[in-house]
């Protein structure tokens, strides 16, 4: 069964979904194994405003 049918009945699952609809696990948001949505997101922090950094460890905290 997957884990949003899961959730929907109420089940204790280490997974929630937030009011914006993303299922998120521990309070980290969940990426499908989809390689063309993670290239689309690694591509937007790159390309963000925010993604000017002294380092690695900034970059991984801001889209962590």
């Amino acid at each position: 069964m997957k884990i949003k049918a899961l959730i929907e009945q109420g089940k204790k699952v280490d997974m929630e979904i937030d009011v914006n609809g993303v299922m998120k696990c521990q309070g980290r948001v969940c990426v499908p194994d989809v390689p063309e949505l993670k290239k689309m997101i690694l591509e937007e922090g790159h390309r963000s405003n925010l993604s000017i950094h002294p380092g690695v460890t900034k970059m991984y905290q801001d889209l962590k």
